[in-house]
């Protein structure tokens, strides 16, 4: 496995990082460091609610490599006042918002009403489809429920986003692609016990493919214990996609860099 050090001169970009995390308080500027020592050359850090989405703006005015993403993640839908969706509407205005979400759906946790979430979900999208900036897709057992909602959206107009830490089955990302769905896999497709999810992985057009962290969470292997996750582990991630596509690290950093440009096009600004 390569070190961070392995891979400086391997352009890389995190599409989905949560740098505002309290995990990283005190410690933010080295991970940062650490970051660019790693080869990343931006990160994407998600709003999760709209004192999350905040923090991720500022971060952004502190961090030249660093741009946001805002929303109100299904499970903070409860937390969200009135009028924390016309904030969040604001925000999309800031040259350095890139995506909104995260969004999307979750019946693991019992936090919120999913009809709740349903309408947020919907918000999002429809907020995508006026503005032509994209979502990104929380999912946890609800995939029938996911599709449903991005099948009826479809009918209005093109989707632009992607799934992310994608662990559904193939049937969910097949329906996925075929709806213009970006798919971003995180630390959990190198974990050794994920064999199926390493089988959708390989059945993923390589110019449909992001990588992620989804840090401070997800550590990949061979780093599970290491506590944060941090942007700079993401290179153990491209690898393990390498060797599952059966390409050089560099051809396939190489393309995940080009796709992200793609679907998050503010980024080139």
């Amino acid at each position: 496995m390569p070190t961070t050090e392995m891979i400086n001169d391997i352009p890389l970009i995190d599409t989905h990082s949560h740098l505002d995390s309290e995990q990283f308080d005190g410690i933010r500027a080295t991970i940062m460091e650490q970051t660019q020592r790693a080869g990343i050359e931006k990160i994407i850090t998600i709003g999760c609610s709209w004192g999350s989405s905040q923090k991720c703006l500022y971060l952004t005015s502190v961090y030249s490599n660093v741009y946001a993403a805002v929303g109100i993640h299904p499970n903070y839908t409860s937390d969200a006042n009135p009028d924390h969706w016309d904030r969040i509407v604001e925000m999309t205005m800031h040259p350095k918002t890139v995506a909104l979400g995260e969004t999307g759906l979750d019946r693991y946790w019992d936090f919120c009403p999913f009809e709740l979430q349903q309408d947020y979900f919907d918000r999002h999208i429809r907020l995508s489809q006026k503005t032509g900036i994209p979502f990104i897709v929380h999912m946890r057992d609800c995939e029938q429920d996911i599709l449903n909602m991005l099948i009826e959206a479809k009918q209005r107009g093109p989707l632009h986003g992607v799934m992310h830490s994608f662990t559904g089955d193939q049937a969910t990302a097949d329906k996925c692609l075929e709806l213009g769905m970006y798919i971003s896999f995180a630390g959990m497709v190198t974990f050794k016990k994920n064999d199926q999810l390493r089988e959708v992985a390989a059945t993923i057009p390589l110019n449909r493919i992001l990588l992620e962290t989804d840090s401070p969470y997800l550590s990949p292997h061979p780093l599970r214990s290491k506590r944060p996750n941090q942007p700079a582990f993401m290179v153990h991630t491209a690898e393990c996609l390498a060797n599952i596509k059966d390409l050089p690290l560099t051809t396939l950093a190489a393309q995940t860099v080009e796709n992200t440009y793609r679907l998050f096009d503010r980024l080139n600004t």
